[in-house]
């Protein structure tokens, strides 16, 4: 006896039921949606007898998936989907093999879902994927033509064309994507979006100029097109000189005057080309306009800020703010970043107290606990941060590492130890912790802590170019294992090799194993990227020692200037010149 309705629908049903959880309410156009959805797939269900041995292989199939035996429910739909050629199976097989991560039997279950049900739309987007992501461009070529075809005839090809290139994101092979989308957009010459791909694909591949004629191309279909303009822009900041960028957002904008989006875009332009009151006049355009966007407004504070012109920032966050920025959060935070910029810490608490949610929430509340702290308050601040909420482990350590930072206002070194100790008992593994109480360690001289610590830190993150740098300096500090140190840090030097710091200490490990020579050459380079006390410090000592006094003098006073009270640069003038004034 045949039961070709009987079997896909109980097999349909009870996966179905198992897939989606019933809602209270459904929506009725989808209910229509999905019945002609079955209606059709029913012109494409095989006549099939229902065996013992197939209703065993789905039972053990769905057991399997509910207790997440993952391995053995694909083993058992894939078997059930050659066997039966249902396609319900084979889409089924797919979402199983995908889940797994198993490539190739996501590709023999999709091929068969693809050629079972050749218009799903479905089927298609899943095997066009696959083959993207294995590298297999000539293979996905088919199933994207059929989709951009299907796409046309719901007229939506041009949204399709905006999402092209998301797919390719992950193909690292750049230049066969561009040369597949140039293919696949042949068909739609008369569609700016196609361009738009292909010049999106071209600039991904470096192909700059063939970028820009296809842009070109868009922007002739569509000369209103702003962010078709916006891009071009981008090209030719790339392919040619600042004026010419400059010229062709005047001529778009003497064009179309209202395409504000385009004039933000001209005026971050005009910043990145060091114009910056040429760059205010765009904006101050903008303001005129009393825009009602508050995403143009936000935009308009954001450059302000670039520019350093702080009451423009102000203006432009707080009318954001009136016409209903979707994230208010986000604006109290940039506007108390300003106000303390500009010294104005009670307005800037203020702000950050009205960040109320999100992701700023938590580093809003850590910087009023600072203010706070900074106008005396120091015990009500950090009691403030003990009673905020932490949603994560990474929110509790910040809160941890933020108390510690209030401490080191009024050098509480042995409070700060025990806050970063207490810490760790909760977070034994968090890096920062570690790093912070290494640091900590060292100046109450618990130099078997320091070790401890950043030995751990360095088997955590073997790429923390700082633990390997703290550590080495450490040993040439206390003149304790300096062959050991010099390999720590060069492992430092390896894995930040911009970093001025980390020269820093290359260059005193050699200075202290007697190689003047060496060390001068590196703190020379480590102060010319970077002019700090401490750095000034050292390299003034080699030249002093060197018999280079007055270089050292002349070094020493420059960086006096911009920090006179720091602790290195003083103890080190004085030890050497026996005064803590330079004549």
């Amino acid at each position: 006896m045949k039961f070709k309705n009987l079997l896909v629908l109980f097999l349909f049903g009870f996966l179905y039921a198992c897939a989606h959880s019933p809602t209270i309410k459904e929506d009725v156009e989808e209910k229509k949606e999905v019945a002609e959805q079955e209606e059709i797939n029913q012109k494409n269900l095989p006549n099939q007898e229902l065996t013992a041995a197939i209703l065993f292989d789905f039972l053990v199939g769905e057991t399997a998936l509910q207790r997440g035996s993952l391995d053995v429910a694909l083993n058992r739909y894939l078997k059930l989907a050659k066997s039966t050629r249902d396609l319900r199976l084979a889409k089924r097989a797919s979402e199983i093999a995908l889940h797994t991560g198993d490539p190739n039997a996501a590709v023999l279950a999709t091929s068969l879902w693809v050629e079972l049900d050749p218009e799903s739309i479905e089927a298609r987007q899943t095997m066009a994927a696959l083959m993207v992501n294995l590298g297999n461009l000539d293979a996905a070529r088919p199933h994207l033509e059929k989709l951009l075809q299907s796409e046309k005839e719901k007229g939506s090809v041009a949204n399709a064309f905006m999402q092209l290139n998301q797919i390719f994101a992950r193909n690292p092979n750049k230049a066969a994507i561009h040369q597949l989308v140039q293919q696949l957009a042949m068909p739609y010459k008369d569609i700016p979006e196609s361009h738009f791909a292909v010049s999106q694909a071209a600039w991904f591949a470096n192909q700059h100029e063939a970028a820009l004629d296809a842009m070109e191309e868009s922007l002739k279909l569509r000369p209103d097109w702003e962010i078709a303009a916006i891009h071009k822009g981008r090209i030719l900041q790339r392919t040619s000189t600042p004026e010419n960028v400059h010229q062709f957002y005047r001529d778009y904008l003497a064009k179309y005057p209202k395409a504000n989006e385009t004039r933000i875009a001209y005026a971050r332009t005009l910043i990145t080309d060091n114009h910056n009151e040429l760059a205010k006049e765009q904006l101050n355009l903008l303001i005129d306009k009393k825009p009602t966007d508050p995403e143009i407004m936000l935009a308009i504070g954001l450059l302000a800020t670039e520019m350093t012109d702080f009451d423009m920032t102000e203006k432009s966050f707080k009318k954001a703010l009136e016409l209903g920025y979707k994230d208010p959060d986000a604006v109290h935070f940039h506007l108390a970043q300003i106000y303390e910029e500009t010294k104005r810490n009670d307005m800037a608490m203020e702000s950050y107290q009205s960040v109320k949610t999100g992701s700023r929430y938590i580093p809003a509340q850590i910087r009023y606990a600072d203010l706070w702290a900074s106008k005396g308050q120091i015990n009500e601040a950090r009691e403030y941060l003990k009673k905020l909420p932490a949603s994560n482990d990474q929110q509790a350590a910040h809160l941890i590492l933020a108390e510690a930072q209030i401490l080191r206002k009024s050098k509480s070194y042995q409070e700060i130890y025990n806050v970063l100790s207490d810490g760790l008992k909760k977070l034994p593994d968090y890096p920062e912790l570690l790093y912070d109480r290494a640091l900590i360690a060292d100046k109450l001289g618990k130099f078997n802590v320091l070790e401890k610590d950043l030995r751990k830190l360095i088997q955590l993150k073997p790429d923390n170019a700082h633990a390997y740098n703290a550590l080495g300096y450490s040993y040439v500090e206390r003149r304790e294992h300096l062959p050991e140190a010099l390999k720590l840090i060069k492992k430092a030097v390896e894995l930040a090799p911009e970093d001025p710091f980390i020269m820093d200490s290359l260059g005193w490990v050699y200075y202290r194993m007697g190689n003047l020579s060496e060390g001068l050459n590196y703190l020379n380079l480590a102060f010319a990227t970077r002019p700090d006390p401490e750095i000034a410090a050292h390299l003034g000592e080699v030249l002093w020692v060197q018999g280079a006094k007055d270089n050292a003098k002349d070094i020493w006073r420059s960086a006096l200037e911009k920090d006179p009270d720091n602790d290195v640069l003083l103890e080190t003038i004085e030890r050497l010149t026996k005064s803590r004034k330079l004549d």
